[in-house]
């Protein structure tokens, strides 16, 4: 197992359990009971994100292997942001805002390639596991990304009325909010150390 799985393991859970608009439009299709919008949500979400995946893990072994120093940059950039991102969100900063979201399989999976969340995870953790190859990196990472968001989603949409319910309520929003984001920042740093 290379160093490093476990934090790359606990980044994704994280990423994948904070509230978001990913999050949000599956847990507002649950609310409503609709489980086509469900369905077509999470495996556009899961799609999206495997994708984003397979374009930095090519990329980044197109890369000349001298460019070491730019790979360990990119790791410690993304890093650095998921960490703002978790810092964001103890000091309560991390809430998200109901405006207009994607909506179905094909809105969904390009949704994924416009979020900037989604480009620094990718971009550390490919970076953060070098010397792999396309096809080590994607043993490795595929089934995380396909797994822990698809696992978490479902989460939120079996969770869906009863989430929409308790997190109405900005206390605990940001309650919750910031028990997410000290698991974001303990799995940067992890990810840092490693």
């Amino acid at each position: 197992m290379p160093p490093g799985i476990l934090a790359a393991t606990g980044m994704l859970l994280v990423a994948a359990l904070t509230p978001g608009p990913n999050n949000l439009v599956v847990l507002r299709a649950a609310a409503r009971g609709d489980l086509a919008a469900v369905s077509s949500a999470i495996a556009g979400i899961v799609l999206g994100g495997v994708l984003m995946l397979v374009v930095v893990t090519v990329a980044a072994d197109a890369m000349p292997a001298g460019w070491t120093s730019l790979r360990w940059v990119v790791a410690s950039a993304g890093a650095i942001y998921l960490g703002w991102l978790g810092v964001g969100m103890v000091r309560g900063a991390g809430q998200s805002g109901a405006g207009r979201l994607p909506a179905g399989f094909a809105g969904l999976l390009a949704f994924q390639f416009l979020n900037p969340k989604g480009w620094a995870m990718v971009l550390a953790l490919v970076a953060a596991f070098p010397g792999q190859g396309v096809a080590g990196t994607l043993l490795w990472l595929g089934p995380l990304f396909l797994f822990v968001p698809f696992a978490c989603l479902l989460l939120w949409a079996l969770a869906g009325r009863y989430l929409a319910y308790f997190l109405r309520m900005p206390a605990r929003q940001r309650v919750f909010a910031r028990i997410m984001g000290l698991a974001l920042l303990a799995s940067t740093g992890l990810l840092l150390l490693s």
